[in-house]
């Protein structure tokens, strides 16, 4: 698989939506996860990403402008022991609750499928982080309607084992702007990522399309002590 350039791939399209990037930095010593959202409408734009224990969880910028809360509140990330859930929607419950009852990734999203704001019907994707020691492993999943089809559900599982240092995998929700907004297709891409935590931030939060972006979470996570740090980056201010 070809190689692509992160920041190529978000400043070449205006509306990826939400999108997950996983990964191991290229001095090998630390697991990469962002996570970032983007919005078209006022209720979509109105958020910001906050820290929730050793989560992340979205929150009305204006609450009096919140119209309807069901798949724009929820909680990005969660940690159970040594693994790091990072998803668009509140199946990262549903992960953790699988998982925290020994499922595996896979198994526990069972249960869902995409999201019913037809006719998008935007995909659910979720990432997973398993840290042991100094190796780790991490696995992307994309739920998505079998082109529009609400009765149809696509469920698709990449799962990666010592990844290469420098590398890490891209998966966001939608190909590009439209109406209905198209899912993503194929493998997650292969992207490279940055030892410096700062420089990724920024080269993320920079790249992503001015009018729609609105919040994006960072972590960096050392696999010898498993100690992480956190950076979020939110429009509203």
């Amino acid at each position: 698989m070809k190689l692509l350039s992160l920041e190529q791939e978000l400043s070449s399209n205006a509306y990826p939506g939400r999108g997950i990037v996983l990964g191991l930095t290229p001095d090998g010593t630390h697991a990469v996860a962002a996570y970032f959202i983007m919005g078209r409408s006022v209720n979509s734009r109105n958020r910001v990403f906050v820290e929730d224990g050793e989560g992340i969880r979205t929150q009305a910028f204006d609450p009096s402008k919140l119209s309807d809360p069901s798949l724009i509140i929820y909680a990005p990330v969660r940690v159970l022991g040594n693994k790091t859930i990072v998803t668009n929607g509140d199946q990262t419950d549903t992960i953790y609750d699988g998982m925290d009852h020994q499922m595996t990734f896979e198994q526990s999203l069972r249960s869902r499928k995409f999201e019913p704001d037809g006719p998008n019907y935007t995909p659910r994707i979720s990432g997973i982080l398993h840290v042991e020691g100094t190796h780790f492993n991490y696995a992307m999943s994309i739920l998505k309607s079998n082109d529009g089809d609400p009765d149809s559900c696509h469920r698709y599982t990449f799962a990666y084992e010592n990844p290469k240092a420098g590398q890490g995998h891209f998966i966001h929700t939608y190909m590009h702007d439209g109406d209905p907004l198209p899912s993503f297709e194929g493998e997650p891409k292969l992207v490279s990522v940055c030892d410096d935590m700062d420089a990724f931030t920024d080269l993320l939060w920079n790249n992503l399309n001015e009018d729609n972006k609105v919040s994006l979470f960072v972590r960096y996570i050392n696999l010898e002590n498993g100690t992480y740090k956190t950076k979020i980056v939110n429009k509203n201010k």
